[in-house]
């Protein structure tokens, strides 16, 4: 049985399949950041799906691409604790960008894959290897145009009284902006970056304003001017996308790409099905 996982911040999409590729069964955990959470979050997190439970003697092979194993340190830290849950699995842990590829791009092209979700990054994959030029450090500093950044503009917003008031009204109804609620949140519950995220939504639905467009367009500047247009050939190839954010905004990503002269590859919701495809042609 081999084990392929999609982990985020705020969920993980898990799919096993057999050797031929039939899906014996699909689950999703909470995410499995190992920036973010302890050994003991990781295990409970994985117990509480029986089908990974009730499977993890069974698993041969266990592919985990994940948000927070950017580094060695950190992907050597969360293959141990997979090696002792798994016993019987041989464990690759990699980044999520390489499901991105692996999902995006066909096989040796090459392209410009980057994530737009609860987090975000950006790659140039050169139709073999995976090549950065910017480390992230993660949801405080970095992640521009993700959904957690995106919470935190309309936070701001609100409570600095920059929301225009009908939309303020639909806020105060869809979220509880009780600051010791939301200081909770955000410093003494796990996932804060994903809890920001939630409030991304409400960009989405209301993306038609003015208010809205000015904040999607601002961090859809800011991505491509901080992380696309890193790579000299920009220009030249596809820029593929994987995330939630980039898919529910398709297409203000297609009038940011046509204004800076890009081309629009791939957007992907999730790039589950297309891991499934790329381990089966490479067993």
């Amino acid at each position: 049985m081999r084990l392929i996982v999609d982990s985020g911040s705020t969920k993980a999409d898990w799919i096993a399949v057999n050797e031929e590729g039939k899906v014996l069964f699909t689950t999703q955990t909470l995410g499995l950041n190992p920036e973010i959470l302890d050994e003991d979050e990781i295990i409970e997190r994985l117990n509480d799906r029986f089908d990974i439970l009730q499977n993890k003697k069974e698993a041969t092979h266990l592919f985990f691409y994940g948000a927070g194993c950017g580094t060695d340190r950190m992907k050597v830290w969360l293959s141990q604790i997979f090696q002792n849950y798994f016993s019987n699995a041989i464990i690759d842990v990699k980044e999520d960008t390489y499901a991105a590829v692996y999902a995006t791009t066909a096989k040796g092209e090459k392209a410009i894959v980057s994530i737009l979700g609860t987090g975000s990054n950006c790659s140039y994959f050169d139709g073999k290897e995976l090549h950065q030029k910017v480390q992230s450090l993660g949801y405080i500093i970095m992640d521009d145009c993700s959904g957690n950044v995106f919470g935190k503009e309309l936070i701001r917003k609100y409570y600095f009284n920059k929301m225009p008031k009908e939309l303020a009204e639909v806020f105060e109804k869809e979220y509880d902006v009780d600051p010791d609620a939301i200081k909770s949140k955000l410093y003494k519950e796990a996932n804060p970056n994903a809890y920001l995220a939630t409030y991304a939504k409400f960009l989405i639905q209301h993306k038609e304003t003015e208010f809205c467009r000015k904040i999607i367009f601002k961090g859809m500047r800011s991505f491509v001017k901080n992380y696309i247009k890193q790579f000299e050939n920009h220009k030249e190839i596809p820029v593929h996308f994987v995330g939630s954010i980039a898919f529910y905004l398709k297409d203000e990503l297609q009038e940011i790409f046509d204004k800076y002269e890009l081309q629009l590859g791939n957007v992907l919701r999730r790039p589950i099905d297309g891991l499934i495809a790329y381990h089966v042609a490479n067993k």
